[in-house]
């Protein structure tokens, strides 16, 4: 005896966008191909992104904290030890665990950018390195 098969459409599941990666990865890709020199002095933090239970534990004794920024430049200039820049897109605004961090920061002598776009992120890079 045959079954009738079920039929239903089914949508097709939209893939989600990630914006501020998307932008981050532009960022360090400019970053690296100007910035030869210091390329890897440039690094991200992984702050962000969904985790089970358990790798968020194991990322928060590692020392992983939220409100950090998404990418030091652990380059020192003038009375800065290093840039700190957090990445936004659109209308993407800080968290106050992130202001906090930011003032933070500022207080222990790191210069900190939020940047909404690549010319904003390359602006501020090259003003801080040129300072």
């Amino acid at each position: 005896m045959s079954h009738p098969r079920a039929t239903y459409e089914t949508k097709a599941r939209a893939k989600p966008v990630h914006h501020e990666s998307r932008l981050q990865r532009s960022c360090v890709k400019w970053f690296r191909m100007q910035h030869r020199a210091l390329a890897k002095l440039l690094i991200a933090v992984p702050n962000g992104g969904k985790r089970s239970k358990i790798e968020a534990m194991i990322m928060s004794g590692e020392g992983v904290t939220p409100g950090m920024t998404d990418l030091l430049l652990l380059v020192p200039r003038g009375k800065y030890h290093g840039l700190c820049i957090e990445m936004k897109y659109g209308k993407g605004t800080c968290s106050a665990a992130q202001n906090e961090y930011h003032e933070l920061l500022l207080q222990q002598g790191y210069a900190v950018a939020v940047c909404w776009t690549l010319d904003e992120f390359m602006k501020d890079v090259n003003e801080y390195l040129d300072s």
